[in-house]
């Protein structure tokens, strides 16, 4: 269910994160040159273990990136704000995939575990042999 119409994310607002945590996302927005007012956000009602507070609140944040066509959507906490730093650092991760894979974190830590389990199997073969 639909609490609030489409609004423009507004970064000035107060995130219950580290300021630290909060200065590299915007460092990272920025380098990346993504215009935060192009962010549609939505607070939803969530669903799932929580209780009555889960299912009373709108703490489930959906962010759209219309530009690149990219939804997210985010209920890992009972904070509202917690969720919607979660979900903007989730959007810009994918907005970052798609504009430069070469320099995207998310897709390094996928090569190195892609290149750990390689080596893990080589490994293995190694001293166990062929089966």
């Amino acid at each position: 269910m639909l609490l609030k119409n489409n609004t423009h994310m507004n970064f000035n607002e107060l995130f219950d994160v580290s300021p630290a945590k909060v200065a590299t996302l915007r460092e990272r927005i920025e380098r990346l040159k993504i215009d935060i007012s192009d962010i549609e956000e939505q607070f939803i009602r969530g669903g799932g273990k929580g209780g009555q507070k889960i299912n009373k609140t709108a703490n489930c944040v959906r962010l759209s990136y219309p530009p690149l066509g990219i939804q997210v959507r985010m209920q890992k906490d009972r904070k509202r704000s917690i969720n919607r730093f979660l979900a903007l650092r989730e959007l810009v991760d994918k907005i970052e995939m798609r504009i430069s894979p070469r320099t995207s974190k998310w897709l390094k830590e996928i090569e190195k575990a892609r290149h750990r389990k390689s080596a893990h199997r080589r490994r293995t073969l190694l001293k166990y042999g062929h089966n």
